[in-house]
């Protein structure tokens, strides 16, 4: 099914079924996993209780609700099969329209030189690597997310007179998605100015060293996705190597992978950078007026002006697009207001293939399924916020994504997701140059809010078909009452919010993941708090951080058989866990940091699954050989103070 999905998922926009199919699909999906993961908790339930009897009646309903819940879906599939053979065409017709406009995208070298605004430092910098002599071809890549500039750097660079001066020979490929290597060789030996006529491949191939053997070239690859059917290892094999000639290869690509796939060093990789406020308002009203205007005659629409670029980030794309769009509009304030209000819905309109939106979508839909869902996490995040990756790992351990044993390829998905410019690195840990902090540009953050909302995966906005909810300060907690669908719960507010017992818990009977860290409970108890929680037995995250009403954890914390992630930092009046806690075999993580509690409960050997333990405190009468049987731990974060002694005992 998730396979379907990962197709499917690249039509969706395209046809009313196809979304309708895979909204249908993915609740069976999730229904499917509930089953599941009833059945492991009730199988573990037996294990623990021995005593009880196979075919007791409590075992008899379990067995009969299960055959029910999947005869519903197996009902549902029934269904859909009337519905799937005309969707199988339809995606056949998909795939082929596909091939066809990915084939038709194609850039040229072409460009006009007056409307380059603010890509000068990149034009020097790139020259320079080129000019000085060298025996060796040199590579060169420029990498950076859709509509950065990329491919007109590169054009930049191609038209330079010092270029022309010093290359014999130039050569300007448009790779795209789709790559058909034949197109690429054929349309190189055509610019080499030989005759492609009755040439198989190989003979391409041959013909185009023989014309390059005796001559310095300049070599562009733009828009490059993938080398992994092996056509650029062909071509490179293939190219002169020459000592007597200075050779010149430059890419483009939004993949930092592919640079490196194609032996690119890390030395002569560049990242064009976003327009700043000025070469930004430049690039706009050069576009936004005609030749006959002036922004000055407009003085009413300059703080409008100044808001829409503000929304583009810097991107040269999305202001040129936006511009553009403008430049045919009245030339009122009302009409620039609409469309600022409006920002995302009109550049979407506006969806032709070389549109902003419509390239980042691209960089979207090349993404694998596990990285989608990860990227989609995201959306739910502040505008401008740094977005910590403990925070998002742990929620994708919470959700399922990942296991917590491959801790090591999550931080590789952020790492994935910034190689292919989706996001980007604010901050490294020091001592291991993992990932820390990310952000993401505005326009990427729309896409994906879009994406996720149709989808219903995640939201900040009331819909009741949402599976995770992201709670803010304007939002009606009473609304919450119709969210019985969610799996994820989470507060993304700096703002305390009031907890009213009036809304009815029991709803989320499928929740993954609760965050309510910083909450105040009104009129909830902390024990009627953990009494709901404590019934939500498919559980596997729970995060109450700042939460200064928790002095003391509720032993019904020991309900939560499938907890994997437990946290409680910064709650700075909690001073003690219950023994129960110990019950907990699935925990993973335990994080406790910066809670004044006195030592932890005895026999915290029973967590045998337990991997990171955070806030170890060693001046609250704790000692580290309480940790030897914790054979599984492969992070302790321990918290000392001027007080604190550490013993080989």
């Amino acid at each position: 099914m998730k396979a379907f999905m990962a197709d499917a998922s690249r039509h969706k926009r395209k046809d009313e079924m196809v979304r309708t199919t895979l909204n249908i699909i993915r609740d069976l999906i999730y229904e499917a996993d509930d089953i599941l993961t009833d059945c492991i908790i009730h199988d573990d339930y037996r294990k623990e209780n021995s005593y009880l009897r196979k075919f007791s009646a409590r075992e008899k309903y379990f067995r009969y609700k299960t055959v029910e819940k999947l005869k519903k879906i197996n009902f549902q599939i029934e269904k859909m099969k009337g519905t799937l053979p005309p969707y199988f065409q339809m995606m056949a017709i998909y795939r082929d329209q596909e091939q066809k406009r990915c084939s038709r995208r194609w850039t040229s070298p072409v460009f006009d030189e007056s409307s380059i605004i603010g890509l000068r430092d990149d034009e020097k910098k790139i020259i320079n690597w080129i000019l000085p002599p060298t025996i060796a071809p040199i590579k060169i890549v420029i990498i950076g997310m859709g509509g950065l500039g990329k491919t007109t750097i590169a054009k930049i660079i191609f038209n330079h007179e010092m270029i022309k001066a010093r290359f014999q020979k130039k050569i300007w490929v448009s790779v795209s998605q789709t790559v058909n290597e034949e197109s690429i060789f054929k349309s190189m030996l055509k610019q080499l100015g030989e005759d492609i006529t009755a040439l198989d491949e190989g003979q391409i191939l041959q013909k185009i060293q023989m014309t390059l053997l005796n001559c310095s070239f300049l070599l562009v690859m733009d828009d490059v996705w993938s080398v992994a059917d092996g056509w650029w290892n062909k071509l490179s094999d293939g190219l002169p190597k020459s000592e007597r000639h200075r050779n010149a290869i430059i890419i483009t690509t939004r993949d930092k992978a592919v640079a490196k796939e194609m032996g690119v060093k890390e030395s002569q990789i560049h990242h064009p950078k976003i327009l700043n406020e000025q070469e930004s308002w430049s690039l706009f009203t050069k576009f936004a007026f005609l030749p006959n205007e002036e922004m000055k005659l407009y003085p009413e629409l300059k703080e409008v002006a100044k808001n829409i670029i503000r929304k583009c980030q810097g991107l040269p794309l999305a202001i040129k697009t936006i511009s553009c769009l403008l430049r045919t509009k009245n030339k009122s304030i009302s009409v620039w207001r609409g469309i600022c209000d409006n920002f995302l819905e009109e550049l979407c309109r506006r969806g032709s293939e070389g549109s902003v939106i419509a390239s980042l979508q691209l960089s979207y839909d090349e993404l694998p399924i596990r990285l989608k869902n990860c990227l989609l996490c995201c959306s739910i995040c502040p505008e401008d916020s740094n977005i910590s990756a403990d925070w998002l790992i742990r929620w994708w351990v919470g959700e399922g994504f990942i296991e917590y044993k491959e801790i090591e390829t999550a931080y590789n998905y952020l790492s994935e997701l910034a190689d292919r410019c989706l996001i980007e690195v604010v901050k490294k840990r020091d001592y291991d140059g993992k990932v820390h902090l990310i952000k993401m540009h505005d326009l990427v953050r729309d896409l994906i809010i879009k994406i996720a909302e149709d989808e219903a995966f995640c939201s900040s906005r009331p819909n009741q078909k949402i599976h995770r909810l992201a709670i803010t300060e304007s939002m009606d907690l009473n609304q919450l009452n119709y969210y019985s669908r969610l799996r994820s719960l989470l507060v993304q507010t700096s703002c305390p919010l009031q907890l009213e017992n009036k809304i009815d818990m029991a709803r989320f009977n499928s929740l993954r993941v609760l965050d309510l860290s910083y909450t105040l409970l009104g009129a909830t108890s902390i024990k009627e708090l953990f009494e709901w929680i404590s019934s939500l037995k498919r559980l596997s995250y729970l995060k109450l951080t700042g939460n200064n009403e928790l002095e003391k954890v509720p032993r019904s914390i020991g309900k939560l058989k499938t907890l994997e992630v437990l946290i409680f930092s910064l709650c700075k009046n909690l001073k003690q866990l219950p023994v129960e806690i110990n019950s907990l075999q699935k925990l993973k993580i335990l994080d406790v940091r910066c809670c004044p509690i006195l030592s932890l409960p005895p026999g915290l050997s029973k967590l045998t699954n337990l991997q990171e333990l955070s806030g170890f405190n060693m001046s609250s009468g704790c000692h580290l050989h309480e940790l030897r049987c914790l054979k599984q731990l492969v992070v302790l974060k321990i918290q000392l103070t001027s007080t604190s002694k550490i013993q080989d005992d």
